[in-house]
């Protein structure tokens, strides 16, 4: 402490050193939001050393996240729409989920042009699930039903629906998984509401989130 007093520069610096008798326990995390919400004033000169922490109340709490989308339909994928079994099924998204985030990863490397450079945040979650994504699709290639329908029962846009054809599709194909196409295509949703129903599954349509 006595070192770091006497240090000075010939423009004049002067230090004070003070020695704090206080606690400081080890372990102790704190998360990104309150370091924020610190009232600090950085000093140009190498701004993450220097700083001013005005003697402030803690700011208001930061808003609360947005609440969680609704939660996935997992009663819907069965054997009766995707010629699965609950295992096999299980198995299938098991061995999707690490090849579809390398192909998440690449579409944003080539998006961003280059790795990223920030810390990446929470963000959204996607608007379906990897599960939900591949239900879509065994549905569109099974029993050939429309995109706009299928985009009605999930709460989404067509669009939404096509891009998730055309990322799980490929997918399939590298798992070596192969959909068998039904006998008689469901082109509406009322049809396949029904064909649902009678194997007794209750495929209530999802409610579009609010622009």
């Amino acid at each position: 402490m006595n070192t770091i007093a006497a240090t000075t520069t010939r423009t004049g610096l002067t230090v004070r050193a003070e020695l704090d008798p206080g606690a400081c326990p080890t372990g102790v995390k704190v998360s990104d939001e309150r370091m924020a919400a610190l009232p600090l004033d950085r000093h140009d000169w190498h701004g993450d050393w220097n700083y001013t922490l005005r003697p402030e109340p803690p700011g208001p709490p930061p808003p609360p996240r947005p609440p969680a989308r609704e939660a996935e339909r997992a009663g819907w994928a069965h054997p009766a729409l995707t010629s699965l079994t609950t295992a096999q099924w299980d198995q299938l998204i098991r061995g999707l989920q690490a090849p579809y985030q390398a192909q998440r990863d690449a579409a944003l490397h080539i998006a961003r042009g280059g790795p990223p450079t920030r810390k990446p945040a929470g963000g959204h979650p996607p608007a379906l699930s990897l599960a939900e994504q591949v239900l879509v699709t065994i549905l569109r290639i099974r029993f050939r039903t429309p995109q706009h329908a299928l985009g009605e029962l999930f709460g989404v846009v067509t669009g939404t629906i096509a891009k998730a054809e055309h990322q799980v599709r490929p997918l399939l194909t590298l798992a070596g998984h192969h959909v068998e196409p039904a006998a008689t295509p469901i082109k509406t949703l009322h049809d396949l509401t029904r064909h649902a129903s009678a194997h007794g599954i209750d495929l209530t349509p999802k409610a579009k989130p609010a622009c």
